[in-house]
Formats: C-alpha cells, sequence, structure tokens
C-alpha cells in the first residue's frame, strides 16, 4: 500500500512503530518480543528489523536485514527511518495504530454507537480497522497528527 518496506520493530521502538503505522508503513511490533522470535518473524515475514540493539546488528542472522536506528529521540528516528527508506506522508493515517491492520472505509450508519454522537454528526468519513474494530474520522487530531509528522520529517 505505502511504498515504504515492511519493518519489525525491536521493543526499544515502540514510539517508532506507532508514527511508522500513521505514516502507512506495515510495522510489526511486540512490546516483550525476544531477539530470537524477532529475527524468525523478519525471516518468514520477509520484514527489516528496525533495532536501538548494538549487539543484535552484529549477529550474522541479522545482517542485510536489520537497519540501525541511531536517534534516541523520536523526531531523529523517524527522520532517520524515512530518509533511509524514502518514506513521506502519502499515506498517512491508512493503518491501524494499535494493530498495524490497513483501514477500510466505513459506511456512516455502521459506525452509530461506536463514536461519540457529536462525531457521528459532524463528520461523513469513516474507517476501521477489521482486526481490533477501532473507527479512525478526520478532525483536529488527525490535523495535529499531520502537523507533526511535517515537523518530524523537516530537513
Amino acid at each position: 500500500m505505502s511504498g515504504c518496506p515492511r519493518f519489525i520493530a525491536d521493543a526499544m521502538l515502540g514510539k517508532l512503530a506507532r508514527w511508522l503505522r500513521t505514516l502507512g508503513c506495515d510495522v510489526a511490533y511486540e512490546s516483550d518480543i525476544e531477539d530470537r522470535e524477532l529475527l524468525r518473524r523478519a525471516i518468514d515475514e520477509e520484514r527489516v528489523i528496525l533495532t536501538r540493539d548494538t549487539l543484535f546488528i552484529r549477529r550474522r542472522a541479522a545482517r542485510g536485514r536489520s537497519f540501525f536506528v541511531e536517534g534516541d529521540l523520536i523526531d531523529d528516528q523517524l527522520k532517520q527511518v524515512s530518509l533511509k527508506f524514502g518514506i513521506g506522508p502519502g499515506n498517512i493515517l491508512t493503518r491501524c495504530l494499535r494493530c498495524n491492520m490497513e483501514l477500510r472505509e466505513m459506511d456512516k450508519e455502521k459506525v452509530r454507537g461506536k463514536v461519540p454522537q457529536y462525531v457521528f454528526e459532524t463528520q461523513e468519513r469513516f474507517s476501521a480497522c477489521e482486526r481490533c474494530g477501532r473507527v479512525y474520522w478526520g478532525g483536529t487530531h488527525k490535523e495535529r497528527m499531520i502537523e507533526a509528522i511535517e515537523k518530524m520529517l523537516k530537513t
């Protein structure tokens, strides 16, 4: 969907995983994943490993399939990964931030009772995650996210 590679982020990069999902990237992430499982999933699912673990990237099996994220701050991390892999804001908010599934457009009537009444009355377009059921819509939070991403990606 997004043109960026499929990633898997190590336990130290949960915030980066969420922001990359915001950009529309497929990013697997589990906060308690062990190195062996991380590597197995990367191989099985053809994912690039994003890591801050200097010992992990030295492993022979991780060579050529991992990328060391240098920055300590999320702004620096997102900028570094986006520059390396050519990721831009073109597919913003097309994935579930919670579980990584692609979002599907949803008929307005199907979200009745699933979103606050004010949101239902003022918004026309909705999308939802088929896995976890989370519903998304445009609004000031989306505008703030776009502004934050533009600021972080600014070179």
